[in-house]
């Protein structure tokens, strides 16, 4: 299989890594990759003391709130959440064609 590349602007070979995963243990609820993602990737979401995700914050409630990936077909494979993240809590994968 062969994997996507581009170039930078000097001619420079790179392999974008897209988001896969998102270990939510690990997740702070920061919000620095939600705030540094330009494309809609990531969300913020309420869990319950049992770790359970609460849709009505108001009615339930919340332990904390941790990111989530809610549109992953908007990466661009720059990786700048992960760089940003201070749990490294992010996982990715180069796209093959």
């Amino acid at each position: 299989m062969a994997t996507l590349t581009a170039l930078t602007k000097g001619g420079s070979p790179w392999i974008p890594q897209f988001i896969e995963s998102l270990d939510i243990t690990y997740c702070l609820g920061c919000s620095r990759c939600l705030k540094v993602c330009g494309r809609g990737v990531f969300a913020l979401k309420a869990l319950n003391e049992e770790g359970e995700f609460v849709e009505d914050e108001e009615e339930e409630e919340s332990e904390r709130k941790v990111m989530t990936i809610v549109n992953a077909a908007l990466c661009i494979g720059c990786q700048a959440c992960s760089r940003i993240c201070p749990k490294k809590c992010h996982s990715y994968a180069p796209r093959t064609t």
